[in-house]
């Protein structure tokens, strides 16, 4: 019985330690844009990735995205104008963990073993803002949040996901508003 307390105390230490953002993503539009009328685009300066590479990630991803949606890149007189904003903050992750009984210790009164760490991790923000081209109006928002990882592959993947959540949202029907 104690080896499977100390057993099961391990795993949920080992679980603990990584902080679990769910992926977020929220969009938001203006009911009244004519997103019928959208199909050419062209880029605008937003706030880039701290990383050139992941910003040239990201805006190939948007690409694929628009494509997918009809969309063509217009070198006069576009439909819409796209900017994507990164942001990055690092945040803290207190972890408590109990050895020994599960807090309670061994035989009578209270012991065994507690620790307690913190634990730094950089949550990654996404936004994929669309505007008219005409009246200069935000007409649609994409927001993506999660846990960034140190390998940019990953967050690539993570990235990619966002956006694809994003876009099934493109064009806004009332349900999504």
């Amino acid at each position: 019985m104690r080896n499977w307390m100390m057993c099961a105390v391990a795993v949920g230490t080992l679980l603990a330690g990584s902080p679990a953002l769910a992926q977020k993503v929220v969009v938001d539009s203006n009911p009244a844009a004519a997103f019928a009328s959208y199909r050419t685009y062209t880029w605008t300066v937003g706030t880039p990735a701290a990383n050139p590479l992941a910003e040239q990630r990201i805006h190939a991803l948007v690409d694929q995205q628009l494509a997918v949606k009809g969309f063509s890149k217009a070198t006069a007189n576009p439909d819409v104008v796209i900017a994507t904003h990164v942001v990055t903050k690092e945040e803290k992750q207190l972890n408590v963990n109990d050895f020994g009984g599960f807090g309670w210790g061994y035989g009578y009164g209270f012991g065994g073993t507690r620790t307690a760490t913190v634990e730094t991790y950089t949550v990654g923000t996404l936004v994929v803002d669309i505007y008219d081209a005409k009246t200069k109006m935000l007409v649609w928002r994409g927001t993506g949040t999660d846990t960034l990882s140190s390998k940019p592959d990953k967050n690539t993947g993570k990235a990619d996901k966002a956006l694809d959540k994003m876009f099934k949202q493109y064009p806004p029907t009332p349900s999504t508003k």
